[in-house]
């Protein structure tokens, strides 16, 4: 990972929970996955407000104006350089271990995640991934539960379950490329179905001999000469440090 990217990410990480700043921000969503409800959190996380208003049948004008405003410029640019739980799993895959690699074609599966945070709280009336969001249960639950007598008398076999799922994420993200990204994140869903439309693009140029340098450091293991404007980019742009043959694009 280029140390400019983490540094831009680090101080991403600290503006979006800087506390200080939640008195003007908290209920602003900010377009990165950033759970509302930690103690620290300076702005909203725009899934768990689209969320609250699909319950009360109403439109959420600003959360999906910004996300459409940040996607035809940026693409998914901001889950590859300002988004935490992005930056988590950056840092969890850099630990020295065998790695294991999932093709491109399996990331459809984010889009079904996507329709079902949609659908479910239609149904239920209860904003369900927010229920069980790993960024939420790293952020909010665990320290609120740990800092609040009353909340571990209430803890029950749903916080079991999140914590679960959390475990399972953070060991994945060991093993492979962000996994949560790649498979599970509507957030990441929403920002990259801008990716072919956004002002912000990468190319490729005709010298590019298919040698696969940008596929390997690519942390959605895509194959950037097949398609450089793919939904699955982030738009971290390693793979233009890695390969003269790949440009940004505006």
């Amino acid at each position: 990972m280029h140390w400019n990217r983490m540094r831009i990410q680090l101080a991403a990480l600290i503006i979006a929970n800087s506390y200080f700043l939640s008195s003007i921000l908290k209920y602003i969503p900010f377009p990165i996955l950033n759970c509302h409800a930690c103690p620290l959190a300076s702005g909203a996380c725009p899934l768990g407000t689209i969320q609250r208003f699909i319950i009360m049948m109403a439109v959420p004008f600003y959360s999906v104006g910004l996300l459409g405003a940040v996607g035809s410029i940026f693409g998914g640019m901001t889950c590859g350089w300002v988004c935490p739980f992005g930056f988590l799993q950056d840092l969890l895959y850099k630990i020295n271990t065998r790695k294991i690699h999932i093709a491109e074609r399996y990331h459809f599966t984010r889009f079904v995640v996507l329709g079902l945070m949609i659908l479910v709280p239609l149904i239920t009336l209860e904003p369900w991934f927010c229920k069980i969001c790993p960024a939420g249960s790293l952020e909010a639950g665990i320290p609120l539960v740990l800092s609040h007598d009353y909340l571990r008398s209430m803890v029950g076999q749903l916080f079991y379950i999140k914590i679960m799922i959390l475990f399972l994420l953070l060991l994945s993200m060991v093993f492979i490329k962000r996994p949560f990204c790649r498979f599970i994140c509507p957030l990441g869903a929403m920002l990259s179905l801008f990716n072919p439309i956004s002002k912000v693009k990468l190319e490729v140029d005709g010298g590019c001999n298919r040698c696969r340098k940008c596929e390997r450091i690519c942390p959605m293991d895509i194959r950037i000469y097949e398609n450089p404007n793919s939904m699955s980019c982030i738009r971290c742009l390693d793979c233009t440090r890695e390969c003269e043959h790949i440009k940004l694009k505006l």
